[in-house]
């Protein structure tokens, strides 16, 4: 079968950096092919070759065997080329149907004006396609966040996209909603289409992927079909060693109790939370998307207030009013969002780690640049974040090396507690083993952690206990080894009530 789209020799190269270097790619109707390296591999510069955002200095494009130039994005639209980012741009205050047609309306007349019934049907033709209930009259910002990704492929149809690539597409979707997906991209397969599927799960990518490449570097190191390769010499591939220990979980002795929560209730978002943190040790929450976990996380870091129950630190009763009073009692956090809410990503790594003790290291209001870069190069090396200068911007740096920084400005404040809300959501292997690593020599050194995730291998894998919400509720605790990822899913999906 011939490739319907074919990328040969692919080589780009920025001022002091070579991107890509002889990349290889082909994407065959009807067929997924994943994309995989690590951050900073060359998969986003790629992506934006294939969109004719970038242009190769080296290497040809084909497609359908024919040699073409993509000098602008709108040229690969034309093409019959789209990509569905994580975070695709669409519209909250319009319509399914204009968000679907944006830049492409229909007009009829002789005054051209926008045919809207038609838009309507056709938006309710394609998702009719997609087999999703969507009311193509329905606002945007009223849909759940699967459903706007739903709205995004029936974007991409609209103008018949020859080659769909998906980056990232589950990142923020439930399991249920993931599965959803999953019969999503069958139907595009269905109907031909060439998919290229972006992503750091492995179990999404040997369930959907027919085929894969792999970039490490900048550079190609193999393709092939993925009933031919292991997991494990996937990853050697990516990273060029073996990650020897996915979770390294350090069993060390527990200290005293550092964090007591008795009772706590918001007016909304959860109710009647109540566990202990021991120094040295891991406790883990799982749930589902709504489940309450960040919420809470958020009350515990003084970003919302409880409106009832108790926040023990070391004995003392504590309220935060904000985060600040929270940081300064000795409980911090890393959010999920670590570039909206983690760091200033515009600022240099440097001032990013030493955001938070500025008015120490620069007492009467005087800046002491050797200070802050002091405290910034222990933190940057002892987490070894890959950066050519603690100038460079945090923004320019990979995913990974950003949750670095945000963890390294958080533990230079010296806390007892430190919340880590999903750590390694859309890094990749060896940035996740890394961060999973040092989780260990925290706890080793006596520090108190508490782990969000919705990876359930991850949180089996690093937690000493494991707490399970549902619906702002707490349902279920389990010691580490006492349950099965069974029962914390039956759990987490609110068919068991009560805990273990």
């Amino acid at each position: 079968m011939t490739p319907l789209l074919q990328l040969s020799g692919i080589t780009k190269v920025f001022p002091g950096v070579r991107a890509l270097e002889n990349v290889q790619l082909a994407l065959w109707p009807g067929k997924v092919t994943a994309l995989i390296g690590e951050n900073g591999a060359g998969k986003s510069t790629l992506v934006k070759v294939m969109t004719g955002i970038y242009q190769p200095d080296e290497g040809e494009i084909l497609y359908k065997a024919i040699p073409v130039h993509l000098p602008t994005p709108e040229s690969a639209h034309k093409m019959g080329i789209t990509a569905i980012h994580q975070e695709t741009v669409l519209f909250d205050e319009l319509s399914v149907t204009e968000n679907i047609f944006v830049g492409q309306y229909l007009h009829k007349g002789f005054l051209k004006k926008l045919d809207w019934p038609e838009m309507h049907r056709r938006a309710q033709a394609i998702l009719a396609r997609l087999e999703v209930q969507i009311d193509p009259r329905a606002t945007l910002k009223t849909l759940s966040i699967a459903q706007r990704h739903m709205v995004a492929i029936a974007r991409a149809l609209s103008f018949e996209a020859q080659v769909v690539i998906l980056d990232e597409p589950t990142a923020a979707l439930s399991q249920h909603e993931i599965l959803e997906f999953y019969q999503i991209v069958e139907r595009l397969k269905q109907e031909g289409k060439a998919i290229l599927f972006i992503s750091h799960k492995f179990d999404e990518i040997f369930e959907l992927a027919d085929h894969y490449t792999i970039l490490r570097d900048g550079v190609f190191v193999g393709a092939g079909a993925i009933n031919e390769i292991t997991e494990e010499r996937m990853v050697s591939m990516m990273v060029g060693r073996a990650i020897t220990q996915t979770f390294p979980k350090i069993d060390c002795e527990k200290g005293e109790t550092v964090l007591e929560v008795k009772n706590l209730c918001h007016p909304t978002e959860f109710a009647h939370i109540s566990f202990s943190l021991r120094k040295g040790e891991i406790l883990g929450f799982y749930g589902l998307v709504g489940a309450g976990r960040t919420e809470l996380m958020q009350a515990l870091s003084g970003v919302t207030r409880p409106s009832s129950g108790e926040i023990i630190l070391n004995g003392q009763p504590r309220r935060f009013r904000q985060p600040a009073d929270a940081i300064k009692a000795g409980i911090v956090c890393v959010p999920e969002e670590r570039q909206k809410q983690g760091a200033i990503i515009a600022l240099p790594i440097a001032q990013n780690i030493s955001l938070p003790q500025l008015s120490r290291l620069n007492p009467n209001g005087v800046l002491h640049d050797d200070r802050e870069w002091k405290l910034a190069d222990e933190y940057a090396r002892r987490l070894q974040v890959k950066a050519f200068s603690w100038k460079q911007a945090v923004e320019t740096l990979s995913g990974g090396n950003q949750q670095k920084v945000v963890i390294g400005k958080w533990l230079a404040t010296h806390p007892d507690v430190i919340i880590l809300d999903e750590p390694t959501k859309g890094i990749d292997i060896g940035s996740k083993a890394a961060v999973h690593q040092f989780m260990s020599e925290l706890v080793s050194q006596g520090l108190a952690v508490i782990m969000v995730s919705s990876e359930l291998p991850e949180v089996m894998g690093m937690a000493d206990r494991i707490i399970v919400m549902h619906e702002g509720l707490m349902v279920a605790e389990y010691q580490a080894g006492d349950a099965t990822a069974e029962t914390i899913v039956s759990a987490a999906s609110g068919a068991k009530q009560e805990a273990a």
